[in-house]
């Protein structure tokens, strides 16, 4: 699933970035390191599942930032991207695989939760058994991520302790989800020994709700989530609030969590829902080339590429320059923070 910026032009552009890594992978190119300019240089973009917000956001700025050879330039109406860069999103088990891709040179930037950023640069939490990953930078804080605890309708589930006995999904090793699954569980006193473990990613998630063999399952993204939006047009789920004291105590601990809510009409047939959030970001390995950085983070920043941000899908609008360093607890890339100081948002 690509975001739609809904233009014939873009979608053809779609057709030609496809068309050109296919060519690429067959020649043998596509796990080569990229170097900033060559004729063509190839950039993955690690995401998620196809179900949930990374995917459709990693294909839109992967639209944003490329440029292939033979594009019109910015200037005569084309592509306001990287000269000679073709981006591509790929699907991933999510933020620990991409910040693990990203480190190992089998991506070369990718999305992941602010809160897992923050651990595997520091080596606490889910990374606290591990060496700091002090090589991992930042381009970008893009937008908030909230915590969908999707229920069956009919499972009996109206508060977190009746996860208790049910078959539950806290998604799959190497996913942010599963990281704060486990963190919100915790504390409200439950593990995994206390109901039936099923670890799948969100796609298959679907298909076993659907079919009435899985109760509940989390879910870290933007809002709407395709995943959830599938679940609720059938009118098979219902989304479980996350708040009271309870909460109110985790996110005093967590400082990386902030209350969210989940707006009525998101999904149908669901009110508002209270919930937990964190926020995504965009990562790079501190060995890629600044000048690279430079011009990529430039490229989605670009006033141009403004119009593909707001239409190409929802918590698009609110990937914004201004809230580019909320949350960012590690260091910048050097090419990005070039770009930030040259805006003015960082002191010269």
């Amino acid at each position: 699933m690509m975001a739609g910026v809904g233009t014939r032009p873009r979608t053809l552009k779609f057709k030609v970035v496809i068309f050109s890594i296919l060519a690429l992978c067959l020649f043998g190119f596509a796990t080569a390191r990229p170097t900033f300019g060559q004729d063509v240089t190839f950039f993955r973009i690690g995401t998620g599942s196809t179900s949930g917000t990374y995917y459709p956001i990693g294909t839109l700025i992967a639209s944003i930032i490329s440029s292939p050879p033979g594009s019109r330039s910015c200037e005569s109406g084309g592509s306001c991207g990287v000269p000679g860069l073709i981006a591509a999103a790929q699907t991933t088990r999510g933020s620990i695989s991409n910040i693990n891709g990203v480190m190992d040179g089998n991506l070369e930037t990718g999305l992941a939760q602010s809160d897992v950023v923050q651990a595997a640069y520091s080596g606490t939490g889910v990374y606290k058994k591990k060496k700091p990953l002090s090589d991992l930078r930042v381009i970008a804080n893009l937008y908030p991520e909230n915590v969908h605890l999707i229920v069956r309708r009919g499972a009996g589930i109206k508060k977190i302790s009746d996860l208790k006995g049910k078959r539950v999904s806290l998604d799959v090793p190497g996913s942010g989800t599963r990281v704060n699954a486990k963190e919100i569980l915790t504390a409200y006193g439950l593990s995994e020994k206390d109901f039936k473990a099923v670890p799948v990613n969100a796609d298959k998630a679907v298909s076993l709700m659907l079919n009435d063999k899985l109760d509940a399952f989390f879910f870290v993204a933007g809002y709407p989530v395709t995943a959830v939006t599938e679940l609720a047009n059938v009118g098979k789920i219902e989304l479980l609030p996350i708040s009271g004291k309870i909460a109110e105590k985790f996110i005093a601990d967590h400082e990386y969590y902030s209350a969210s809510d989940i707006p009525a009409k998101t999904y149908v047939g669901i009110d508002t829902v209270p919930t937990l959030a964190v926020s995504t970001q965009w990562i790079v390995n501190a060995s890629m080339n600044e000048e690279l950085v430079y011009e990529i983070t430039r490229a989605l920043w670009h006033p141009r590429n403004r119009h593909l941000l707001d239409h190409g899908h929802a918590k698009g609008k609110m990937i914004r320059l201004e809230t580019a360093l909320d949350s960012v607890a590690i260091p910048l890339h050097p090419g990005a923070e070039r770009y930030y100081r040259e805006k003015g948002l960082l002191p010269e």
